[in-house]
């Protein structure tokens, strides 16, 4: 009879209040938890009050790389989780951070997410230029953007990005370490690591001509040259943080020389390699105070 009780009364709380609890809840536990209760609780877990922040990572690092996450299955289970969570939001949706979803799933929130502040999609092999044209142009309240290891997105994405977010203050475009294949994980298909992005110098020309309010970029293993970096260098004034983590063709004197010229400039990460573009063989280079830096694709498990 008490056991009896307890379960009315938990089921009798006002709405207010039972929404006040749960969004005390992780997305993990919110997801697979409190959903599952009864129906007026499903209910009040499609509030929108608990889903302008959708953030993903803390599931994908919590569990062992798996080649799972790189399936068309996997995929389509990210994509349905994204478009049930932009309909709960009723517009109101402002930070998503996800992985492995596609164009089907983002072009979704392009249409009804105008107020979207920050988008991390990094590891998603089917997004392309066509769903970030549509957020370029119906998100224009972006201020972060991680496309890392997304291969199918080009420099015209920066482009559009950088034309129309005027708020645009983090970019961050890592690339997977191509330059050792004992280093790559087994997790992600061959294929696809060999199929990063050659076009260095010519994203970092978009970034310089059109993202000059930039703070903070990463492009970890771009292959940009000297060229590419003195674009950023000329075009970001305002950058405070740049990680050149692997970024094997450009040499100490090549990156002290351009980011002189950055006046707000407060950390940079360098590479300890360099590879001179006419010949093939690296150069250790050691930088003494300079703090390297590489990390490491990490990819994790998501269950549902």
């Amino acid at each position: 009879m008490e056991e009896d009780r307890s379960e009315s009364d938990w089921g009798g709380l006002a709405p207010e209040i039972l929404i006040n609890i749960i969004s005390r809840l992780t997305v993990q536990e919110l997801w697979t938890g409190p959903m599952f209760v009864r129906k007026s609780w499903l209910t009040v877990c499609r509030d929108p009050y608990l889903w302008s922040i959708f953030d993903l990572e803390p599931w994908f690092e919590s569990y062992p790389e798996s080649t799972h996450l790189w399936s068309p299955d996997f995929e389509r289970k990210v994509d349905l989780m994204l478009r049930s969570v932009v309909d709960w939001s009723d517009g109101g949706l402002t930070e998503i951070r996800v992985r492995h979803c596609s164009d089907y799933a983002l072009s979704y929130a392009a249409d009804r997410c105008p107020n979207l502040q920050v988008l991390a999609i990094r590891s998603s092999p089917n997004v392309t230029d066509a769903s970030m044209t549509k957020i370029a142009f119906r998100c224009r309240s972006l201020k972060e953007i991680d496309i890392s290891y997304c291969h199918e997105i080009s420099h015209d994405t920066l482009v559009m990005i950088g034309r129309n977010c005027p708020n645009l203050s983090t970019l961050k475009r890592n690339l997977m370490d191509w330059s050792d294949s004992s280093r790559r994980t087994g997790s992600v298909p061959t294929e696809y690591v060999d199929a990063c992005p050659q076009d260095g110098d010519t994203e970092a020309d978009a970034i310089g001509k059109h993202m000059i309010n930039l703070e903070r970029l990463e492009i970890q293993f771009s292959r940009l040259s000297v060229k590419g970096l003195a674009s950023i260098c000329e075009g970001c004034p305002k950058l405070e943080y740049l990680d050149l983590s692997g970024c094997v063709h450009l040499s100490s004197r090549d990156i002290a020389n351009n980011v002189s010229r950055i006046k707000r400039l407060k950390e940079v990460k360098k590479p300890d390699v360099y590879v001179p573009r006419s010949g093939d063989v690296a150069q250790t280079e050691r930088y003494g105070h300079w703090r390297l830096y590489d990390e490491r694709f990490d990819i994790q498990a998501m269950r549902f």
